[in-house]
């Protein structure tokens, strides 16, 4: 399958602290992209891979599954942490959940959580007719490029895959399950204006993530795909910031 423009992964080998970054549901590494040069030009390891389905056709996403794109940043940071002592793991939107997976997963060995807009819950009630409505139907309009700043667009799918999507609601269920588990210090970036993620979706992690060191900001300049909106600026300081003083408290620690 053809890789469209601009939504190949990115991968850049510099220093020993690493970041992995997880992209959403529909999109592509394309929305990182920015976020993931800022993070290698400050020195750091990236990785941002092409998660499977994406940044093709909405008809080949609609053939895989959330176990698969879970399987997808799992392998990158397994390599990662083969090359890096120092692992912190970020996510956009669906990206969010899978980033959180991770932490569930691998424990100590991440050493800080990175969120932009994270989603684990929706608000929509026609959703609640998704698992039938995808034997109905392929597909719905998409809900990719929800950007304030003008000009600005995401490479995402212009329509919506049912059956991918199912799979995305059914995987929220063991990372809302599991949010106690995840106990790594967490800096959140939260767009009050978000058309795609409701905000009760932070607030369900924050309620119930086991960590006691956890950061919101709010993006108020952007709308969901804040890393490529008017607060791009603010999500690579934040992330720089957050990452200075993480592994200076690791280091400490060690």
């Amino acid at each position: 399958m053809t890789v469209l423009p601009g939504a190949e992964p990115f991968s850049h080998d510099g220093g020993e602290v690493g970041v992995l970054l997880c992209h959403g549901f529909t999109g592509s590494p394309q929305s990182l992209r920015p976020w993931a040069e800022g993070l290698a030009a400050a020195g750091h390891t990236v990785r941002l891979p092409r998660l499977p389905g994406h940044g093709t056709t909405w008809r080949e996403l609609n053939t895989t599954s959330f176990d698969q794109w879970f399987g997808c940043v799992d392998d990158a940071f397994r390599e990662l942490r083969t090359r890096c002592p120092v692992v912190l793991v970020g996510g956009l939107s669906m990206g969010g959940a899978l980033a959180l997976r991770l932490a569930q997963r691998h424990g100590d060995q991440i050493a800080g959580l990175v969120l932009v807009n994270p989603a684990v819950k929706a608000q929509d009630p026609r959703l609640a007719a998704v698992p039938l409505l995808k034997y109905l139907l392929q597909s719905t309009p998409g809900i990719g490029s929800d950007i304030k700043r003008a000009g600005a667009t995401e490479l995402a799918y212009d329509r919506t895959p049912l059956k991918a999507l199912h799979s995305m609601l059914q995987g929220w269920k063991p990372v809302v399950a599991d949010l106690g588990r995840v106990t790594q210090p967490v800096l959140i970036f939260r767009s009050p204006q978000d058309h795609v993620v409701p905000a009760s979706s932070t607030e369900l992690i924050r309620q119930r993530i086991g960590s006691s060191d956890v950061t919101e900001v709010l993006c108020e300049d952007s709308y969901h795909v804040a890393t490529l909106d008017n607060d791009a600026d603010q999500i690579l300081t934040g992330s720089l910031d957050f990452i200075l003083r993480v592994t200076a408290a690791d280091r400490s620690a060690s």
